[in-house]
């Protein structure tokens, strides 16, 4: 056994020697470069179909003839360029809108653009996009407006039933021309609402962003067409025998639904629920948007009556020649004498009274004192507004609600 042992050892040791001294040497060889900075070339290969990241399809909002192209297919083109011209026989229809939209304080999309960045959204060229469906709708209005309180002009021009009107006698076309011009308004005002929900929803805004802002876009929509009934029924409703109160209460009405709701509450509300506003800054937002559109509605009713055409682009007097029963009235009539109400019965609402009748009617508003109560409402109003917009101050932007605090000012202006 010892012999086995012996021989296992010997042969162990034999194989280590021979691994050591006879095995060939491990040979390790290096190869050197130079360092080169580059880049780092990869190749991916793939199979599928190429897709856009973002499709934009690009079309006239118009229908009509093709009269003249401007861009060739795949041609690289630009905002604002034109792509195709149109026959002219459209120039009637968009030429009032094209107008209307050159123009105004652009309030309503200044309260949608600040409230989605007072929710913390960042400007875009999309969000002013969004903002701008505002400015569509409020043509749609005055459009709408003009045709049915016989308005002449609308900031310092025809208004577009009246322009239109003219493009008809020019030409010596069949029939009427008040009435073309008329049907011709009212298509455009349909044209416009029909583009304020077209850029409102192809604005660019993400959709979850449009969807939280669109009830409220529907809503506003709506009771503008309920306010604008409410205005046209207080027009041929006797104010006789009803008191102060029930004359206010009325006329607020409709401030409320044709006015300081569509023109900042709702847009406002509309851009800062888009924005994604905490729910605790709505009631707020409301409030301040509230009391600032009635205050701006009560100075454009004593712009209506007092502000000179060369600022305010209409008529002097031309709601007294409308027969406008505003607060301003109500006012009025509250403290007016037996005289006094029956010149204004004599003027008030007669679409031919001259400018004396005018200066009459200023004279006694301003005999009752009803001017200075106004202003005392519209300071009341801008105070309030301002304290409610206080009250969401820790939800919002702090930017945006600096600016928010400034469009007081500007929306009671007593120029414009």
């Amino acid at each position: 056994m010892l012999g086995v042992w012996l021989l296992l050892a010997a042969i162990l040791a034999s194989s280590v020697y021979w691994a050591v001294h006879r095995a060939p040497a491990l040979v390790v060889r290096f190869k050197t470069e130079a360092l080169k900075i580059g880049d780092v070339a990869q190749t991916v290969s793939a199979n599928g179909t190429l897709n856009p990241v973002v499709l934009v399809n690009v079309g006239t909002q118009v229908s009509g003839t093709v009269k003249a192209l401007r861009a060739d297919f795949n041609d690289r083109v630009q905002q604002g360029q034109v792509l195709a011209e149109l026959d002219e026989d459209l120039t009637p229809l968009v030429a009032p809108v094209r107008s209307l939209l050159a123009g105004g304080k652009r309030l309503r999309a200044a309260f949608a653009y600040w409230g989605y960045r007072a929710a913390g959204g960042a400007d875009s060229d999309s969000l002013v996009r969004f903002a701008s469906s505002m400015e569509l709708f409020q043509a749609a209005a005055l459009l709408h407006d003009d045709v049915m309180d016989g308005s002449d002009t609308r900031r310092g021009m025809p208004s577009a039933h009246r322009a239109v009107a003219a493009i008809h006698a020019q030409h010596a076309w069949s029939g009427n021309a008040d009435r073309f011009g008329e049907a011709t308004a009212i298509l455009a005002g349909d044209l416009c609402l029909q583009w304020t929900d077209e850029v409102y929803s192809t604005s660019g805004l993400p959709a979850e962003h449009l969807a939280r802002g669109r009830a409220t876009f529907d809503r506003m929509r709506t009771q503008l067409m309920g306010g604008q009934f409410l205005d046209m029924l207080e027009s041929v409703r006797t104010w006789e025998g009803r008191s102060t109160d029930e004359r206010i209460a009325a006329a607020r009405k409709v401030i409320r639904f044709k006015s300081a709701k569509y023109t900042i509450e709702q847009p406002l509300l509309i851009g800062a629920l888009a924005g994604g506003v905490d729910p605790a800054a709505v009631p707020g937002l409301s409030g301040y948007g509230l009391a600032l559109g009635e205050a701006f509605q009560l100075r454009d009713d004593l712009l209506g009556v007092f502000g000179d055409p060369e600022q305010t682009g209409k008529p002097a007097g031309d709601d007294v020649r409308e027969g406008k029963r505003t607060v301003l009235i109500a006012y009025t009539l509250d403290v007016a004498d037996a005289g006094q109400r029956a010149e204004l019965t004599r003027s008030f609402g007669r679409a031919d009274v001259d400018v004396a009748g005018i200066e009459s009617v200023r004279g006694i508003i301003r005999a009752t004192g009803a001017v200075e109560r106004v202003e005392s409402d519209i300071t009341r109003l801008t105070h309030a507004a301002t304290h409610a917009l206080g009250e969401p101050a820790a939800y919002l932007q702090p930017e945006a609600s600096t600016v928010l605090g400034e469009l007081v000012a500007l929306a009671t202006d007593r120029v414009t």
